[in-house]
């Protein structure tokens, strides 16, 4: 993974903050495994909860796209790679590659305490308790019910990209 200057002067959807995302989902979903797929739907839902009924959003709404999905996926996988190395988040290989917060991913989200951080892990205590006792196929399936465009052409996208390697 490469960090460049552009990286470093803008931190909004930097691999930093989308892996500090994805470290407070993972902790309050904890002991839930995430999946990449899940951690990039949760990653979105955490910022724009009023999608599903859920508290207000963090971030404006908009409709969300191919390219925004295909980015905020990328943008995930980057940052589970720099937790990984920080060893802030452990790989679970027993039912397929899941990920799960690493021991001393509590201690890290103690310190995030400004007022967007404290919204961000109430909206992540929220995506918790709506989605803790779903396993990835009834996951799956909700997000295709409920923002089921992008999920449906993420998907279609990401086979297309599989094929085309």
């Amino acid at each position: 993974m490469e960090v460049t200057k552009a990286g470093l002067n803008s931190p909004f959807n930097s691999t930093v903050e989308t892996g500090l995302r994805a470290l407070i989902v993972l902790e309050a979903l904890h002991p839930r495994k995430c999946s990449l797929d899940e951690l990039t739907w949760f990653d979105y839902l955490v910022v724009h909860t009023s999608d599903m009924e859920g508290p207000e959003s963090l971030h404006p709404d908009f409709e969300a796209s191919v390219g925004e999905m295909l980015v905020r996926r990328r943008l995930v996988e980057q940052s589970i790679a720099l937790l990984r190395k920080l060893h802030l988040v452990v790989a679970d290989y027993h039912d397929g590659l899941n990920y799960l917060p690493g021991d001393e991913a509590p201690a890290i989200i103690d310190l995030l305490t400004s007022p967007y951080n404290q919204n961000l892990k109430a909206r992540a205590d929220w995506v918790s308790k709506t989605f803790r006792n779903f396993n990835h196929a009834e996951v799956e399936e909700i997000f295709a019910d409920r923002i089921g465009r992008w999920t449906a052409e993420f998907r279609t996208n990401e086979h297309a990209t599989s094929a085309s390697l």
